[in-house]
């Protein structure tokens, strides 16, 4: 591949039917090859596995590869307990952690663990970036006899991205975030470089360091289904079930990248032209000859 864009992995955790031994193969792959991250995301109402249990399985089987959650809803959690949760991962991963934050969209997750839905808000959210990095810096915020710990790796703790499709939650998060955990709904090039350059006009505004600038998308491959349109459609069905049917349909045609590996290869460099640090690859299925198919054409 002739671009030195990053390209991250993401587990099919969304996936119906998942096995343990499915997601280690996978992890194992994504570690083995030249993968930057190796990503999962956070539901609470579904039946894919818990994302901070995850993590600890994650950082157990790779030692080289970064790992990302894309993203963590800090509303859905204790922050102190979210804040030893993540600094824990961190320790066990060698400092391997990104941390992914976002505010999320399903009413039904809030409601199943009594989060309160009114603070979905950006304002909440940086709050609670806040206190993971006082916990981080071993300040004692709950009056025990000592501050939570243990300490993440890398002074100050991980990474904080924020996750998000919006220009007005990219311009607030300018005074927090560490960068952009994005994800484009149609994998859209010119709709990214536009984020992008509203997340570096903000931080500069803010006098913060250049963001780092990472987006995802779906994706289907025409060596590995025989309808990658399909596939996406049928992912979309199953992972999209908050949302009535006929919007899934509606979505579905433009979602993603559905094509061969060359497609793929030219879209990843218009994706490095624009700037993007990474790309992170959201599978519309569990075939783990995704992973190596995309691997071989990023070392080739």
């Amino acid at each position: 591949m002739s671009t030195p864009l990053d390209v991250g992995m993401t587990l099919p955790v969304m996936e119906p039917d998942l096995a343990p031994a499915m997601l280690r193969d996978w992890a194992e792959r994504i570690d083995a090859g030249p993968y930057s991250s190796l990503c999962f995301g956070e539901r609470i109402a579904f039946d894919n596995p818990d994302a901070l249990t995850l993590l600890g399985a994650v950082a157990a089987w790779t030692g080289r590869v970064r790992i990302a959650t894309t993203v963590v809803v800090p509303q859905l959690h204790d922050p102190v307990l979210l804040a030893k949760a993540l600094a824990t991962g961190d320790q066990l991963s060698g400092g391997r952690l990104s941390v992914g934050l976002g505010v999320g969209g399903r009413e039904e997750d809030y409601a199943a663990v009594a989060a309160d839905w009114s603070s979905r808000t950006m304002a909440d959210l940086a709050e609670r970036a806040g206190v993971l990095r006082r916990v981080w810096a071993a300040e004692n915020l709950t009056g025990a006899t000592r501050p939570v710990g243990p300490r993440p790796v890398r002074p100050g703790g991980p990474e904080l991205l924020v996750g998000t499709l919006g220009h007005r939650i990219v311009r607030h998060a300018a005074r927090w975030a560490d960068g952009l955990a994005g994800m484009s709904l149609t994998a859209d090039v010119d709709e990214t470089a536009a984020l992008f350059d509203v997340a570096r006009a903000a931080w500069a505004e803010n006098g913060r360091p250049a963001p780092r600038l990472t987006t995802s998308f779906w994706f289907a491959l025409a060596e590995t289904s025989p309808d990658p349109r399909g596939q996406i459609h049928r992912h979309l069905r199953h992972y999209m079930n908050w949302l009535p049917p006929a919007l899934v349909d509606a979505l579905a045609p433009t979602a993603g990248f559905a094509g061969s590996l060359d497609q793929l290869r030219a879209l990843l460099d218009r994706f490095a032209a624009i700037g993007a640090d990474e790309v992170q690859l959201i599978p519309t299925s569990d075939d783990p000859r995704q992973v190596d198919l995309v691997a071989d054409l990023l070392g080739g």
